[in-house]
């Protein structure tokens, strides 16, 4: 059954950073791995010159892959507006665990990611109707609690004891 949390904070707070280092973790861990970036501007991701952006541009296709031997990307004229679940249903369904940086407001199980450099508090709030959502604050400021679990990056085994505890307790995904 494939698994869905996100990962959240601010603007520079180490989202990717956690993100790759959990994927990486994983994959180690010989578990089958997805992320999932949320963007909130427009991405351009290939590049003119190339025939799939001709295909892409030119052409006004809905939709264009480029299929090689070692890696497949698809392009889609589709709007924003659907969710992570139906994203991780949709396209990674054979997967063990799909790690969403960003769609803060899904009602997913989320991991946060706090620097005290980048924002003078989380975005966790234990008095917020969403506050069960979080499963965990990771964080470099060794004076924060919260009642959800906070794990320090100068914690022996943090890395590991994330992926444990997303296996745990992320969101199972229903066909």
């Amino acid at each position: 059954m494939t698994r869905i949390v996100s990962i959240i904070g601010r603007k520079n707070a180490g989202k990717t950073t956690l993100v790759s280092a959990l994927a990486y973790e994983f994959k180690r861990q010989k578990r089958r791995v997805a992320t999932i970036k949320h963007a909130s501007e427009p991405v351009d991701v290939d590049r003119p010159g190339t025939d799939s952006w001709q295909h892409f541009h030119e052409g006004n296709a809905e939709a264009v892959m480029i299929a090689s031997p070692e890696l497949r990307v698809t392009f889609e004229r589709r709007p924003d507006d659907t969710g992570p679940e139906e994203l991780a249903r949709h396209y990674f369904a054979d997967m063990d665990v799909v790690l969403v940086e960003g769609f803060k407001q899904a009602p997913i199980p989320k991991i946060e990611v706090f620097r005290k450099a980048v924002g003078p508090a989380p975005f966790y709030d234990s008095a917020a109707p969403n506050a069960a959502e979080w499963l965990a604050v990771v964080t470099d400021d060794s004076r924060f609690s919260a009642p959800c679990r906070v794990l320090h990056f100068t914690d022996t085994m943090w890395l590991t004891l994330l992926t444990s505890l997303i296996m745990q307790q992320a969101k199972q995904l229903t066909p």
